[in-house]
């Protein structure tokens, strides 16, 4: 069974979501509390890109090929996983937390992990690849636990 520490700080975030939670000072009993929110409107790219696709030519006469369309959805996530990352560093730079743990689906993860500066990347304790920001603090907090 995992163990959050004492007064460590939790980021629970998809990719449009971010919960930055703060445990008690008994890391045998986990107690988080809200530090701070962030919620950013990303809607489906379908409803943010309006052009087709483009097209190009092909090698010869007449081919044309279509060009894939841009995924807005999937670049505002990375877009909004390097704010998270910014903020979680400037907190770090100022002493706010000393140990870190993540919740993130595992997409969101991989950006977030992308986009860390070396100073937060050392305090990270362990991370979950999994989806939490929906759910109440207690299943958070169980979910953190479980091995």
């Amino acid at each position: 069974m995992r163990t959050i520490p004492a007064e460590a700080w939790v980021l629970v975030g998809d990719g449009e979501k971010a919960l930055f939670l703060k445990n008690g000072i008994d890391e045998g009993f986990p107690n988080l509390t809200v530090v701070r929110e962030m919620v950013q409107e990303n809607p489906p790219t379908r409803e943010q890109g309006t052009d087709s696709p483009g097209r190009r030519h092909d090698n010869g006469p007449g081919h044309k090929s279509a060009v894939e369309e841009t995924d807005w959805h999937r670049l505002e996530k990375e877009r909004f996983a390097r704010e998270i990352a910014d903020r979680l560093y400037k907190a770090a730079h100022k002493g706010r937390y000393d140990k870190l743990i993540i919740a993130a689906p595992p997409v969101v993860l991989g950006e977030l992990r992308k986009a860390l500066h070396k100073e937060v990347e050392e305090k990270i304790v362990f991370d979950v690849a999994k989806e939490l920001t929906n759910h109440p603090i207690d299943e958070i907090e169980k979910a953190l636990t479980k091995d």
